[in-house]
């Protein structure tokens, strides 16, 4: 009876999606398996935790969710009002479909500077349970608020080319970090070589000669395997997610580089140094002990590094999919981007997930913004996104496929700073007028200013 209930109300859903064949089958599968796991709890009203609210920053839509941590359930989704301050599903409600455990809804239609109250729900057998209520604001729209965009270093002609500004060369740019002095570091991907721009736009290599292969050494003498995703600590050391050779770098202010853990090999392991393996890490970030961080794509993890090379798991299980839960009872879909806030936090770019989670102090696993693999408005708010990074004021600032730059405030609204929805070119100006072409990789700097990696570009842009 789960395998037929659970079918039905699938292939329903995804009849009316655009996905293609080898994608319904997979979520069907998913889809499937969630539930009938699910089914076999207690049949007990289920224990649910509303997510956080995102608003849109034209003041009328937002986005939230729910997360059912137990039982069995037949209907969810979230309940909302502007004079009901504890809502129940006899006020405005979405209704969701698809059951991963974990789930997303979009809200449409708000009143622009009102104060609305919100809290998910789920059913099972006429009862009822609801989640903590979330209070947010609409506000006035914010829409036409934008970002000044340039061009820091690069052309899109690319090339392997130190030099002042454009007349630099980079081969698709991937990953992108700043120091504290703001120095920009840049993953030359295609050039497998690390970069360093000084404020004033002076482009030089730190590491690397243009070659691919796995070796340590000096600057001119290391090599890397198409670099991805960099961090700096206080010291000015730069980690890097070496995507090719599976392994996680460290290089030096002079250039010298070590391996810190992996064997080039792609594999999962535990351990420490070169006794660890990856599987394609894309991301990383470290915190202020020396703990780098390491968003494990190909594996579906989040990976933790001491700063004697000792690597654990910290979340994930390495089964695809899109769960909260502590440690490893949560499931990832190729994550790519990861950062930390000011109290430790970590953040995770998922843009199969459309979705960015955060993981806390007891690892637990929670949705931040998006986190829908289905639906057309919340993939338009916030769509694929894979790589963040978040200011001095606790602002986030997200590079999503549509090739936008979005930053999502303190006060959760979400605003689109530079990029066209979809529209992919090289155009510099203000908002919506400047265009890119797969940004990759995006960095906060001093004074405020943005650096992203414009990966089809093969130029830094600058956002102030």
């Amino acid at each position: 009876m789960c395998f037929i209930y659970h079918l039905k109300r699938t292939l329903l859903q995804l009849m009316k999606s655009k996905f293609t064949l080898p994608s319904i089958f997979s979520i069907i599968l998913i889809t499937m398996l969630s539930a009938c796991l699910k089914s076999s709890d207690t049949d007990t009203a289920p224990t649910i935790v509303t997510s956080p609210v995102i608003v849109n920053a034209a003041g009328t839509g937002a986005f939230s969710g729910g997360f059912i941590t137990s039982g069995t359930a037949t209907a969810y989704g979230v309940c909302y009002s502007s004079s009901n301050q504890v809502p129940t599903v006899s006020d405005t409600k979405t209704s969701e479909t698809v059951n991963y455990g974990t789930y997303a809804s979009s809200i449409t239609d708000l009143t622009p500077n009102t104060t609305y109250y919100l809290r998910a729900y789920a059913t099972y057998l006429g009862t009822t349970a609801y989640g903590a209520v979330v209070q947010f604001n609409t506000g006035s729209d914010q829409s036409t608020t934008t970002g000044q965009v340039s061009t820091f270093a690069g052309a899109i002609a690319g090339g392997f080319l130190d030099g002042i500004g454009t007349a630099a060369l980079f081969q698709n740019p991937m990953g992108i970090a700043t120091d504290a002095a703001g120095t920009v570091y840049v993953a030359d991907s295609f050039n497998s070589a690390i970069r360093k721009i000084t404020t004033d736009g002076h482009v030089t290599t730190l590491a690397g000669n243009g070659s691919l292969g796995f070796i340590d050494g000096t600057a001119e003498t290391a090599k890397f395997y198409s670099p991805s995703g960099l961090a700096v600590d206080a010291a000015g050391n730069v980690y890097v997610a070496d995507l090719g050779n599976n392994a996680i770098r460290k290089v030096t202010p002079t250039g010298t580089v070590t391996t810190l853990a992996g064997s080039g090999d792609a594999g999962y392991a535990d351990g420490t140094g070169s006794a660890a393996t990856f599987n394609t890490p894309r991301g990383v970030a470290v915190d202020a002990n020396g703990n780098v961080y390491v968003a494990d794509y190909g594996n579906n993890l989040i990976r933790k590094i001491t700063a004697a090379g000792v690597v654990t798991t910290i979340a994930g299980s390495r089964t695809t999919g899109y769960a909260n839960g502590t440690g490893t009872d949560a499931n990832f879909n190729k994550p790519t981007g990861i950062t930390l806030d000011a109290t430790g936090n970590i953040y995770v770019a998922e843009p199969l997930n459309n979705a960015i989670r955060k993981i806390d102090a007891d690892m637990l696993v929670t949705t931040f913004a998006g986190g829908s693999t289905s639906g057309t408005t919340i993939t338009a708010l916030l769509g694929a996104p894979n790589s963040l990074s978040i200011d001095g004021s606790g602002n986030f600032w997200i590079c999503d496929g549509n090739r936008r730059i979005i930053k999502i405030g303190t006060d959760k609204k979400l605003i689109v700073m530079a990029g066209a929805s979809g529209g992919s070119g090289y155009t510099d100006g203000a908002g919506t007028a400047a265009l890119f072409n797969g940004p990759t990789g995006i960095a906060v700097g001093t004074g405020g200013n943005i650096y992203v990696a414009d990966f089809g570009n093969n130029v830094i842009r600058k956002i102030n």
